[in-house]
């Protein structure tokens, strides 16, 4: 049965709630709401106006190891659990996270700046992970196999790989926590979660809703803090047998190296830097709208943003009118107001903004719109489109993560497949044509995880999320993202 649901608030609910209780400032370990024992807390700015959301502990190394003592404790029942019961805790979870959806919303829009309509999709995209990995509990099925010895029977079995620690980024504050933790917890995996100390607030609401929909103590924590601090401890702990990333490659590269000792199981969704090709023979005005949508979506601060557009060079020069007109009609103010673009995280953003355009414009790109700091306030971004970007600037070479797209025209499908390919990421690209010929080409010879034709939407519960190259390892969501919490036993019985 659920527990109570019970903890002090630190300070006000900064706006109001329909369950105010959701809003909580203190860490979750072992099924108790936690301060830190130094007293220290990490405030938290809505990034709209700088104004205080609220603060969170800044835990010890001591106390993060606490939790992965926590979640150790809980493996064995929690593993040996049966799957049917799993899925309906889990189940729960996701009813009362789908209750609770607009002031979930409401609290990311706060501590994130997301547009608020797009912090609902967000909630709705977190919570169908929880759905999804609701069922897949129920299917880790024995595996027979057919027996290559006369007097034996050979099956497979999965089984949960351990403690699992999950360490999100602050972009999508509850969807990466739900596509990690769900995933591991429907295999039977306890889970130590580090959230970004930008976002704490959206990762203690879902401990608040686990632990009133009867996850037991120890089975979902959240440790927050700094990463210096939290994240080390479970890099050395050799009972933390699997690691969950999403982040900036740099980092992700060197958790893969701290995990070296402890030859950890690795799953790491990194950096992108996708490219949308756009053919002249694609349908010109959704070709427009769709690349509007890879761009700006989450004001481009998302790993799936279109960093490259390559349109063909019959429809450039239309095609760069078109975009830049709807670019320039963009609404941008406070997530609140639920405008196109919100403000973005945080200074060293708007910084990198600045940075790409004048270089792409000192290297000879032009200027179409935006280009500068909004008015609405110092972390705000007008939205910028850069023509003719030459292929040795910058915005080329790095990941924006910002509202600022770079247009280049193509003359042949392998000059832009080419182009496309040349990065080091490989975690999306978008292709728009109506050939079904190139269509099956240029998939195929896209160096990417995921292809997106003619439509910018394609993530989900069901699909295996992730990227090729330095985009990342293995696999989110689909029945892949539980495999990966879980062991291979090949167990050969005598029949003698």
């Amino acid at each position: 049965m659920p527990r109570p649901h019970g903890g002090a608030q630190n300070a006000p609910v900064p706006v109001p709630l329909t369950d105010p209780t959701l809003f909580r400032q203190r860490a979750y370990i072992g099924g108790e709401w936690r301060e830190s024992t130094s007293g220290a807390v990490v405030p938290v700015t809505n990034p709209a106006d700088g104004s205080t959301v609220g603060s969170v502990p800044a835990l010890t190394g001591a106390e993060s190891a606490e939790a992965v003592n926590a979640a150790h404790g809980a493996f064995w029942d929690w593993s040996h659990t049966l799957g049917w019961e799993r899925s309906r805790i889990l189940r729960r979870w996701f009813d009362l996270m789908a209750a609770a959806r607009e002031d979930l919303a409401l609290i990311m829009t706060l501590e994130q700046g997301k547009p608020l309509s797009e912090s609902r999709g967000e909630i709705d995209y977190a919570a169908s992970f929880i759905e999804f990995f609701a069922e897949e509990a129920k299917r880790p099925n024995i595996e027979g196999v057919t027996s290559h010895l006369p007097d034996a029977e050979v099956e497979i079995w999965r089984e949960p790989i351990g403690v699992a620690a999950l360490v999100t980024p602050w972009n999508f504050p509850s969807a990466m926590i739900t596509r990690k933790a769900a995933a591991a917890m429907a295999a039977g995996c306890p889970v130590v979660v580090h959230p970004s100390r930008e976002t704490p607030f959206s990762a203690l609401a879902l401990a608040e809703l686990a632990d009133r929909a009867g996850v037991p103590p120890g089975v979902f924590n959240v440790v927050t803090g700094r990463s210096s601090e939290v994240v080390p401890p479970w890099m050395a702990e050799p009972r933390v047998r699997a690691l969950s990333f999403t982040g900036s490659t740099e980092v992700g590269k060197l958790l893969y190296r701290q995990s070296a000792d402890t030859v950890k199981r690795m799953v790491m969704e990194l950096g992108g830097h996708a490219p949308l090709i756009v053919f002249a023979d694609a349908t010109f005005e959704e070709a427009v709208a769709e690349g509007l949508k890879a761009k700006f979506a989450t004001s481009g601060q998302d790993c799936l943003a279109a960093n490259r557009l390559f349109i063909e060079r019959p429809i450039y020069e239309a095609y760069c009118e078109a975009f830049t007109k709807a670019t320039a009609a963009m609404t941008v103010g406070p997530g609140l107001d639920d405008p196109d673009i919100g403000p973005l995280m945080n200074e060293g953003a708007v910084t990198k903004q600045e940075e790409h355009v004048a270089d792409a414009l000192d290297k000879g790109a032009r200027l179409l719109c935006g280009g500068k700091r909004h008015a609405a306030g110092p972390l705000f971004f007008e939205p910028t489109v850069l023509a003719d970007v030459p292929p040795e600037a910058l915005i080329w070479r790095e990941e924006t993560f910002g509202p600022v797209a770079a247009l280049a025209p193509f003359d042949t499908e392998e000059e832009a497949i080419k182009r496309a390919n040349a990065s080091e990421a490989g975690l999306v690209a978008y292709l728009h044509t109506n050939d079904p010929r190139r269509i099956y080409r240029a998939s195929r010879a896209l160096r990417y995880g995921m292809v997106a034709v003619n439509r910018t939407k394609v993530t989900g519960a069901p699909i295996p999320f992730g990227g090729y190259k330095q985009s990342g390892i293995g696999r989110e969501g689909a029945r892949l993202g539980m495999e990966a919490f879980t062991e291979v036993k090949y167990v050969c019985r005598d029949w003698a």
